[in-house]
């Protein structure tokens, strides 16, 4: 069985030796201070999955489980090359931008009659279909159309090989254990191994494969099939939002060096060193952040392992994006074309 490196641990060795981004640990701590009343509300619980995010699937059960699989195996690349030329999905009266563009496509799909969410649909589709579910309805086509295409065949096929056709027997199979399911994904759905080589070692990030054990969890509101009793070993999910809110907070910081390739707007390969740094050190960085904030309420004598966790923190900070971009404008966010996020 291929050993699949531990994404925290990989963090912290990347983040052991980043030359060009560092976490601050005082920035972190403060951080934390912030999100002291945050943590507790509504916002920060697992019930705002549903609630604060009108295209999430409202039900808890097979259909809804094979949403989430459908959308985070196509969960990468929705940034634009320029801000005024955006891949956009109108539906139900609201135009969406980014990864709730791809939601939107995929709930329009389904209100046509389109089973975009079945295997044994995705498995089959041709590019053509895969253009027309996932059209914009500006000039500007989703990214990566190929590529989608290609893990949307991919990974059809394997849930009907191994699974039955359905992602949430491999859900029942992973013992209530987010850290085996996370290991299912990664042994049987190529698209999801998202890994680098960073100093002469294999290091892991996840992105998706985390996001969908995560996904899978909210959908099924932590319960049945989707309690898991580790769901605090996942990592955040290290994107090109997160990074960008965490050097705005200021709990992690780019060298100039860094930052004019970032503002002349570079873009990086998958694997490249600076781009290896920035995700490393952002799971690192929250990874501390959750720490502090759990010694915060230790303080006050309230255990909240149950309430606060790297997912959860995700969640939170990436809405924080969507909802402070102008004030983030000035930090700009590390440019990749890739599957992986």
């Amino acid at each position: 069985m291929e050993a699949f490196p531990c994404p925290l641990e990989s963090a912290k060795f990347i983040a052991a030796s980043s030359k060009d981004v560092s976490v601050d640990e005082e920035g972190a701590r403060r951080v934390a201070e912030s999100l002291f009343d945050k943590a507790s509300s509504e916002e920060f619980g697992l019930a705002g999955w549903k609630s604060l995010h009108e295209l999430n699937p409202r039900a808890a059960g097979e259909e809804a489980v094979g949403w989430v699989f459908l959308v985070d195996t196509l969960n990468f690349s929705f940034w634009s090359e320029r801000e005024e030329q955006k891949y956009l999905v109108k539906y139900k009266g609201k135009t969406y931008s980014g990864y709730w563009s791809l939601c939107a496509a995929v709930n329009r799909a389904l209100d046509d009659g389109i089973p975009i969410t079945s295997a044994s649909y995705f498995a089959t589709m041709t590019l053509d279909q895969v253009k027309h579910v996932f059209r914009s309805d500006t000039d500007v086509p989703i990214p990566l159309i190929e590529e989608r295409h290609r893990v949307l065949n991919e990974s059809g096929t394997v849930l009907l090989e191994k699974f039955g056709g359905s992602f949430l027997t491999c859900v029942k199979m992973c013992g209530k254990s987010a850290q085996k399911l996370l290991h299912l994904v990664l042994e049987n759905f190529p698209s999801y191994r998202d890994e680098a080589v960073f100093e002469k070692k294999k290091v892991s990030f996840y992105k998706r494969a985390q996001i969908l054990v995560a996904d899978t969890w909210s959908v099924l509101e932590g319960k049945g099939d989707g309690f898991f009793d580790d769901i605090s070993s996942l990592t955040i999910f290290a994107d090109y939002r997160i990074p960008q809110v965490l050097v705005h907070l200021k709990a992690m910081k780019y060298s100039e060096e860094l930052m004019k390739k970032l503002r002349e707007g570079t873009v990086f390969q998958s694997g490249d060193k600076e781009e290896v740094e920035i995700r490393g050190c952002s799971i690192w960085c929250c990874a501390l952040i959750c720490k502090h904030l759990l010694e915060l309420y230790e303080k006050k004598g309230q255990d909240m392992r149950e309430k606060i966790n790297a997912v959860l923190l995700d969640y939170y900070l990436w809405d924080y994006a969507r909802d402070h971009r102008e004030e983030m404008k000035d930090i700009p966010f590390h440019r990749v074309r890739c599957i992986y996020y």
